[in-house]
């Protein structure tokens, strides 16, 4: 009988110990902060994580900032002050979040910077994006590979857009880019007739689809009036793609004369897909967030769980202050030959969506 009522109490024992420790990790609060819900990728990223949480038995709280820094500053004092263990924060401003994350850091709260990377400051923890260099790569492959550019052919002409300047995204997509055009620029075979090449000249504030449409607008009547055609257009991502599209269109692209240029994206917007179906856009970089999200949630479950955080990349992620611990996703190249095959049969889209 004592021998019985040991067991039993040495078993309630460990399973108190046991539900207790998994209330303690699966139970905390997780911050989560994202840039906008004006793009649809952002809407996913959040299902994605917050379904990834909460099969988990986390708490969360998710906000976005309708790209505004001040409100995203506030929602993560909120965080902080709610009690969050861990934050998730797609940062509007790069650089502007160092007063914050202290707050964070006294408070012994953990921060993942997620997709874009937080600049000049210790207090970020751990880094979840894509590959970024690698989605220019393939951006800049498909101007070359449509074009002919591997076969010898050209000159073609080309001008060149980037994300915002307050995104580290933007300089690492656009270095990849260059990577690969800068060769055939520099042979003759690529001429940015404008002569806008560097960062700061084909930067566009928030990755603003209206804005890229205005420049785009400019360059066409300055530098492609009569019979000098434009043959590609770098575009950083969807949103861009549909603003460049649109100012292609008004000036008379998109017919049997006179073809639509080459044009990239990133992101695989529905809207975007539907494009290259209709064989508008030429191609975007799929970033499947439900990779994505399930890495940064290992990441919290590592950290709750005081157990070695899973990462891939050490050496490559400076943010002005120290090498951030990354896992890096890889981005994959979608066109009209196999939008089919990596967006729906993978059940990322409905074929409904596109049609």
């Amino acid at each position: 009988m004592k021998i019985y009522k040991t067991l039993t109490t040495s078993l309630t024992v460990f399973t108190l110990a046991t539900f207790a420790n998994c209330a303690y990790a699966a139970g905390e609060l997780i911050g989560i902060t994202l840039p906008n819900k004006t793009e649809a990728r952002w809407v996913m990223d959040g299902n994605n994580i917050v379904q990834n949480l909460k099969a988990k038995g986390y708490k969360t709280d998710l906000q976005y900032s309708t790209y505004d820094v001040a409100t995203q500053i506030a929602q993560i004092e909120n965080m902080i002050t709610s009690g969050a263990k861990v934050l998730i924060v797609s940062p509007v401003d790069a650089v502007t979040l160092s007063n914050v994350l202290q707050k964070a850091k006294l408070k012994g709260v953990k921060v993942i910077s997620y997709d874009r990377l937080i600049m000049k400051t210790a207090n970020v923890d751990y880094y979840a994006t894509f590959d970024n260099h690698q989605v220019g790569v393939l951006q800049a492959t498909s101007i070359v590979q449509k074009l002919g550019l591997d076969a010898g052919k050209g000159p073609f002409n080309i001008e060149l857009f980037a994300g915002s300047l307050d995104d580290n995204n933007a300089h690492m997509v656009y270095a990849g880019a260059m990577s690969v055009l800068n060769p055939y620029i520099a042979k003759g075979k690529l001429v940015v007739r404008s002569k806008q090449t560097t960062l700061t000249k084909v930067a566009t504030l928030r990755w603003d689809g209206a804005l890229a449409q205005a420049r785009m607008d400019n360059l066409l009547s300055a530098f492609y009036s009569g019979n000098n055609r434009i043959h590609a257009v770098l575009s950083p991502n969807d949103n861009i793609a549909t603003g460049l599209i649109s100012s292609l269109k008004g000036a008379g692209y998109g017919t049997a004369k006179k073809p639509m240029p080459i044009v990239p994206g990133q992101d695989a917007q529905i809207s975007n897909v539907k494009a290259i179906a209709r064989g508008e856009q030429a191609s975007t970089v799929f970033k499947d967030t439900r990779l994505l999200a399930k890495a940064v949630v290992d990441m919290v479950d590592a950290i709750t769980k005081n157990k070695p955080v899973p990462v891939n990349n050490t050496k490559s992620y400076n943010n002005g202050n120290k090498f951030v611990a990354t896992y890096l996703v890889k981005p994959i190249l979608v066109d009209k030959t196999n939008f089919d095959a990596v967006l729906i049969k993978s059940g990322y889209y409905k074929a409904k969506q596109i049609k």
